[in-house]
């Protein structure tokens, strides 16, 4: 593969440039202009505030570390139902399922200040009066006579502007003691007329953690009038500085009765308060419109690097509405000066890279790595160095991490499969690939140590000896987060998907002896396997089967049921399926899983009414949950049993979940995971293999789809999919052609896409036999040579319940 290692240097004027627009500037250009004008005109930020897609509407720009966003006091940040707004804060992280961030809301109120409390002091506001794109977000706030809010963004700055009704007492209230989680300390001072500086420490995120510092710095335009800090209820006019748990903040006070106008740039940093200064000092110099067109541009040259053809107006604007939002995390976690913080909690400093934070893990190896990877391969490229500092610094790699910390939430070995993407993609090679090789085999023969935040695979001395998690109700944690034995049946497959990428890893860098040790372990899918049930099962410390037999009530299972986890298995989908029955039993079983028969009558209303119930209802169910990360490659199980036109039915179904208004998101987006999941089946290819380079294929939507590439990856510079006349009723792929010549799999390669530069569908009103031959599927991965042992490669165990 071709392989670009990136020069040490860099000139100043080019750290600027990059820090200003989050690093736009080294997008290539497109090739073509989008028809229709400005692709962000297409894109609506208010998709996923409603029904619990936890998304948020304020500015930002691609990656960037601040994420100016209105609170509204839903427990992520914005619901688009609630009627007032607490403040701006600085920090959101798009579609998490607990409350993380919120951090240093901001409000310009008028009059005195008799209330401390963001819950009491909050503006009332309407949709009316509201307005969002990439960038740029503003508001009309009904109380306190009427103030319009502003908001845009830099990569490590946010910029407020506010105009004031004609008023002496125009206030902007800094509150540092409340946020989306629970904040432990702050300390607040007002440095001269015109500044204010915080440190805030908090910690939380659906458990407790531990803890971690943002800094922030805010510059206004002018002088104030007055200022004054505030403990509790207690407001002391002319204070400049105080320290406090609890509810704490600042105010600074403006005559706007001849220049209503007041605008105010903050910058954070996760180092200290001079890495604050420095980022305010390098990104905050702009006004606020020329930042606002900065940032405009930079999300315009991200969503320029994919253009459709074809699809309604609609359709359009809930595709680069995902593209924007899969464009939004991980974050930018390093100063302009290269300093952050690891996960040791001293400062270090990122030569030659940009270090990024916030690894929703279990969420983003499935769709949204792999789409970055391909979209943003320079930025995946210091993304999985970043994970690799985190190893270095902090002992161990990361499951779950919020900015400077290990959260442990979610379950099994999700940074396997990401660095294995990372490397089978082709961003990590020589010194870099054996550096994750050493890190992900650590990872995966151990545990961390007692006095590691890093929960790891904590389950894996039994998984080693005994080939399976074992199931323990009640076990005592000793560590916050999410327990792998709370979950040992979902754990047993996520660990032996890692297994598998890891093998693939191993073999290709010649450790045979390991790759066929992990090829083994992979098979540990097997272990819990039921024959009296024909589904997986939890088991418990003893080897018995445990909870009901039923698999739509089966029990060790996170977040789903045994009918929801027994596609995923596809380092070995053959094997898989030879197990419950060969591959016509299994598309039967599929069959019933989609509501096939319903769907085929009528794809929305299944979609919406058989296996949607609810973001939060992940248990008691035998269909298809399309809301929530384990089935997100479910669809692509028909390629396997030799039916790729049902994966098409299916994949469209589930598209039309995703719509372009507040509820049109389906189930947390989770750092961009449902929404590269929508990209990715929208433009035809999918990783069906999360951790290695297979691309499964299914009908596009779209008649045409134009990928710039980085050319520094993938020579050609271009990638064109091609499926003229498709629609729901054109939509089965009667044959498929790349560069000309025909292709019968259902997959490509990495390689295949990097060399190949046009990919034509050919559809039709009925299914064909494309694709249904028996070397058409994905083959499996990290399978055992044929000298390895197969002793772990069959259900073992007692069977009974």
């Amino acid at each position: 593969m071709p392989w670009f290692r990136r020069s040490r240097s860099r000139t100043a004027g080019a750290v600027l440039a990059a820090a200003l627009i989050g690093g736009a500037l080294a997008v290539p250009a497109a090739h073509a202009e989008s028809p229709g004008g400005p692709l962000t005109d297409l894109v609506n930020p208010f998709i996923g505030s409603q029904k619990d897609g936890n998304t948020y509407p304020g500015a930002a720009v691609p990656f960037g570390m601040v994420q100016l966003s209105p609170d509204t006091g839903h427990t992520t940040g914005y619901g688009y139902d609630d009627d007032r707004i607490r403040g701006f804060g600085s920090v959101h992280i798009s579609g998490v399922g607990c409350g993380l961030g919120g951090d240093l809301p901001v409000l310009p109120t008028t009059g005195d200040i008799t209330e401390t409390d963001y819950a009491k002091y909050a503006a009332s506001y309407g949709h009316d009066d509201e307005s969002a794109r990439p960038g740029y977000y503003r508001v009309g706030l009904k109380s306190y006579g009427g103030i319009t809010a502003e908001l845009t963004a830099t990569a490590r700055t946010g910029k407020q502007r506010y105009t004031f009704p004609a008023t002496g007492k125009a206030n902007v209230l800094l509150n540092t003691g409340q946020s989306l989680h629970r904040t432990v300390s702050t300390r607040v001072e007002v440095l001269d007329s015109r500044t204010i500086r915080t440190a805030i420490t908090g910690r939380g995120f659906c458990q407790d953690t531990k803890p971690y510092t943002v800094y922030t710095i805010t510059r206004f335009d002018r002088p104030f009038a007055s200022y004054g800090t505030w403990v509790g209820e207690k407001v002391t006019a002319g204070a400049k500085d105080s320290t406090a748990g609890g509810r704490h903040g600042a105010y600074a006070r403006f005559d706007t009765r001849e220049d209503r106008t007041v605008e105010a740039t903050t910058a954070i940093s996760y180092v200290d308060a001079a890495g604050a200064a420095r980022n305010l000092h390098a990104e905050g110099g702009s006004s606020f419109d020329r930042t606002k067109e900065a940032a405009n541009a930079a999300w315009e040259r991200r969503l320029s690097l994919v253009k459709v053809q074809g699809g309604d107006r609609t359709l359009r604007r809930t595709f680069y509405s995902s593209l924007y939002r899969s464009f939004l995390a991980p974050n930018i976690g390093s100063d302009v000066d290269g300093r952050y913080t690891g996960w040791d909690q001293k400062a270090h400093r990122a030569s030659g890279f940009t270090y990024y934070q916030n690894w929703s893990l279990w969420d983003t190896y499935r769709t949204q790595a792999q789409l970055l990877a391909l979209l943003a391969p320079r930025e995946s490229h210091d993304m999985a160095l970043s994970v690799l500092r985190i190893d270095k610094e902090g002992g161990w790699l990361p499951k779950w991490g919020y900015g400077t910390v290990e959260t442990n939430i979610m379950t099994g070995d999700p940074v396997t499969p990401f660095l294995t993407n990372a490397y089978q993609q082709g961003l990590l090679r020589g010194d870099e690939a054996e550096a994750a090789y050493a890190a992900l085999k650590k990872n995966a023969d151990g545990v961390p140590p007692g006095n590691s935040p890093a929960l790891g695979r904590e389950a894996n001395v039994e998984y080693l000896k005994g080939g399976y998690v074992p199931y323990i109700k009640g076990r005592e944690h000793t560590k916050p987060g999410d327990s792998d034995f709370d979950h040992g049946g979902s754990a047993t497959l996520e660990y032996a998907l890692s297994d598998a990428m890891l093998a693939k890893m191993a073999g290709d860098l010649g450790h045979t002896a390991d790759a066929d040790r992990y090829a083994a372990r992979a098979q540990n899918y097997r272990n819990i396997f039921d024959s009296s049930t024909g589904f997986f099962r939890a088991r418990n410390a003893k080897g018995a089967f445990t909870g009901p037999a039923d698999p739509a009530k089966s029990e060790g299972f996170h977040e789903g049921t045994s009918w929801q986890y027994q596609w995923l298995v596809p380092q070995d989908l053959p094997g898989m399926l030879k197990l419950i029955g060969g591959k016509d039993k299994a598309d039967e079983r599929l069959d019933s899983f989609f509501a096939y028969r319903e769907l085929l009558k009528d794809p929305e209303k299944t979609a919406r009414e058989v296996w949607v119930n609810g973001p939060y209802d992940y248990y008691n169910a035998d269909k298809y949950n399309p809301q929530n990360e384990p089935d997100l490659i479910a669809p692509y199980t028909y390629l396997s049993t030799g039916r790729p036109w049902k994966t098409t039915d299916v994949v469209h179904a589930a598209l039309t979940l995703f719509t372009d208004t507040p509820s049109g998101m389906t189930g947390n987006d989770d750092l961009g995971t449902m929404s590269a999941w929508m990209v990715l089946s929208s433009i035809g290819v999918f990783p069906v293999q999360p951790g290695t380079d297979s691309w499964g294929l299914s009908t596009p939507v779209f008649d045409r789809v134009d990928l710039t590439l980085d050319q520094r990856y993938y020579p050609a510079g271009r990638f064109t999919i091609k499926a003229p006349g498709t629609s729901g009723t054109n939509r089965y792929i009667q044959s498929v052609g790349l560069d000309g010549t025909g292709w019968d799999r259902t997959y490509l390669t990495t390689d295949e896409l990097r060399s190949g530069r046009e990919l034509v569908f050919s559809v039709g009103a009925e299914p064909s036999a494309w694709g249904t031959g028996d070397q058409a599927a994905p083959p499996p991965v990290g399978t055992p040579s044929a000298g390895a042992s197969r002793e772990d490669m069959s259900p073992v165990g007692t069977s009974g319940g």
